[in-house]
């Protein structure tokens, strides 16, 4: 069974990777791996929070910086060593196949950490945005795109990203809960 999923995740893979062309090259590229394309966004996000919860932004950022490290930590230091799946990129069997758009990365691919990092970002941001603004649902499709393009560069099976995604969500949902929790324990301590 196991065997199986392998073969349908390489061959899925196979597909998504083969739809390539220059032009989208560059762009994924951009999306995946220049840091700085992503500074407005990120600087957007900033100030939307800063606007809507003034005196709380520091601790909305320090809670976002948790779910980031925890997201990346979780990926990369716990998961890819532990089972050590090689990306499609240094697998011998398809890695002729593959087409790589710049550097193949580390060894090892499973889970994803651009997917788990950026599904962990847009899922804190969605719980604490969404009854402000219906926009935000959108964050999941920035994170998708990123981690769509990690497929598009050869670097990621989508069992990669998929599992990567719901390492995500589920630590950020699990630090907004213990954010709103604190929040209520601070307001009680004010009043009281």
């Amino acid at each position: 069974m196991l065997e199986k999923l392998e073969q349908l995740d390489q061959q899925l893979f196979l597909f998504l990777n083969s739809l390539h062309n220059p032009c989208w090259d560059k762009i994924m590229y951009w999306v995946t791996e220049d840091t700085f394309f992503w500074i407005p966004f990120y600087i957007l996000l900033i100030v939307l929070i800063a606007r809507i919860f003034k005196w709380q932004t520091i601790y909305i950022l320090m809670a976002i910086a948790v779910v980031i490290t925890l997201c990346d930590q979780f990926s990369s230091t716990l998961i890819k060593p532990w089972v050590q799946r090689l990306r499609p990129c240094h697998n011998p069997n398809i890695q002729h196949l593959v087409h790589i758009v710049d550097d193949c990365g580390g060894m090892y691919g499973f889970i994803s950490s651009h997917a788990a990092n950026t599904f962990g970002l847009s899922m804190f941001l969605w719980l604490l945005l969404k009854s402000r603004y219906q926009f935000t649902g959108l964050l999941f499709f920035w994170a998708a795109l990123v981690s769509y393009s990690r497929i598009y560069v050869g670097v990621h099976y989508p069992a990669d990203i998929i599992l990567g995604a719901l390492s995500g969500i589920v630590f950020a949902w699990g630090i907004y809960q213990l954010y709103t929790y604190l929040l209520v324990l601070c307001n009680k301590y004010q009043k009281g």
